[in-house]
């Protein structure tokens, strides 16, 4: 679960930004949009289920979930690292700076992982880590587990506390660890069990869908849910049921083109006569065999996957009807696309997030996939969603909270900043749906002449000039 996120010096952000997902204590509205624990330290705190990010284009809304994704990313992926000059590639600093020395990028996120709360900080540049710490909340007390801070003066690194409570220090492996590698990665690939957690957490736990029109979010993995006849295969069904598509049953079908299947057969053929006079091992017959064909034959008959979803829809007369899947609407394609890894979300109690939530979607669709989240019932394993969006109908107070909605806006110079719904105290009887609309909250696009605006002032000048010299 995520409790709260700060990032600075990330691409559109230079100043310190703070995403919060803890639930106003004043809002007794939607207690089913709430998580309440039992944490040491944090008896009676609610948080909520999803958060909204709202924001005109290219105001810095997908840059929160880019930023997030850049830490997990550090984190999975440092202990591979083996070039100490290799730059830290998830590093993307804002992209405007001023005449000053350069900065880290920072990050700061408060999350609980097996029923742990946790504080994990970082501070990078391309070349180096600057800061990396990690703070456990086993009890209510606070314990730093460790804390590495890079010194100008000695190049090297301060490490400290020097005997920490809950963590061993390890001074070899310490050592080991490179200057542009996280050293949370490189612990748990040397087998320190007390970080798993946090490395599992941001592994398995925390989930990125991109659903932009650019994305093309896939099929593949809805599909091999069907396939494999998982738990989830009935619920993908359901889901699809219950969208009002018209859809009555959803299989995975082999749609191999004929060519690739003549070439198929032949290849079993070759394999079928082969192992019939070959006495070796059956393994190294295959491979044998697999190498007497032409690469580009090859490589269609293995590496091409030829599965594609067939979806059965009602015809006239209480008949049913399967359909090509190419027919099927974007709409249809993006939910089939969605369904599986949304229901994954829930059934693992994932923290996910989502960029452009209601692309090629109705918007009551929309509000159907944020209540199986917000439901106690659907997502009892308390799975949460920080999405970007640009609906408003979203902001229905029966769907969600005033402390569930945030937006991003970008200043004069060009830096974006994240701010909650609730800094402008709207009151319990107003539009929220207005307000936005209207600009009262900022995070729109300011438009005061419309898109042709200057086309049509030239446009104006010009028949006046012609006036004048007529």
């Amino acid at each position: 679960m995520i409790l709260q996120f700060s990032v600075s010096n990330f691409k559109a952000f230079r100043d310190l930004q703070t995403l919060n997902f803890a639930a106003s204590s004043h809002d007794k509205s939607l207690p089913e949009n709430c998580i309440a624990t039992d944490l040491p330290g944090l008896a009676g705190k609610r948080w909520v289920k999803g958060v909204a990010l709202y924001g005109a284009n290219a105001s810095g809304k997908t840059t929160i979930i880019e930023a997030l994704e850049a830490l997990a990313d550090m984190v999975k992926s440092s202990a591979t690292i083996t070039d100490p000059k290799e730059p830290i590639r998830q590093i993307e600093p804002f992209a405007l700076p001023r005449a000053e020395p350069e900065a880290p990028t920072a990050f700061a996120l408060a999350f609980v992982a097996d029923s742990v709360r946790y504080e994990y900080r970082v501070a990078a540049t391309r070349k180096r880590v600057w800061h990396e710490s990690l703070r456990a909340f086993p009890k209510a007390k606070e314990q730093l587990w460790f804390n590495r801070e890079w010194s100008d003066q000695s190049g090297t690194y301060v490490w400290s506390p020097e005997r920490p409570s809950g963590f061993a220090r390890d001074a070899q492996l310490e050592r080991y660890t490179l200057s542009n590698m996280l050293f949370l990665s490189k612990a748990v690939a040397n087998n320190r069990a007390e970080l798993e957690p946090v490395f599992r957490w941001f592994k398995h736990r925390l989930r990125f869908l991109d659903l932009g029109t650019r994305s093309g979010i896939g099929t593949r993995f809805t599909l091999n849910k069907l396939q494999e006849q998982t738990p989830l295969h009935d619920r993908i069904v359901q889901l699809l049921r219950h969208a009002d598509f018209g859809v009555t049953d959803a299989l995975a079908v082999d749609r191999r083109p004929p060519a690739i299947e003549q070439l198929t057969q032949q290849l079993d053929a070759m394999v079928t006569d082969a192992l019939a006079v070959d006495r070796r091992p059956p393994d190294e017959v295959i491979e044998g065999t697999l190498a007497s064909v032409p690469p580009d034959a090859r490589e269609r008959i293995l590496k091409e996957r030829w599965l594609q979803p067939e979806l059965t829809h009602r015809a006239c007369g209480g008949s049913e009807l399967p359909l090509p899947w190419h027919s099927e609407s974007a709409g249809t394609h993006r939910l089939f696309g969605l369904a599986g890894p949304w229901l994954d979300i829930l059934s693992n109690g994932h923290d996910a997030c989502v960029d452009e939530l209601e692309t090629s979607m109705h918007p009551l669709m929309v509000r159907e996939l944020l209540r199986l989240i917000f439901s106690d019932k659907e997502n009892p394993r308390g799975a949460q969603i920080l999405f970007t969006t640009h609906n408003p109908l979203l902001l229905d107070p029966t769907l969600m909270r005033r402390d569930q909605v945030w937006f991003t806006d970008k200043d004069s110079d060009a830096m974006a900043h994240l701010y909650p719904l609730t800094d402008y105290q709207p009151r319990k009887s107003e539009s929220l749906v207005r307000g936005y609309m209207s600009g009262r909250y900022g995070a729109v696009p300011f438009l005061p002449e419309g898109l042709l605006g200057s086309f049509q002032a030239h446009e104006i000048l010009a028949e006046k000039e012609k006036a004048v010299n007529d």
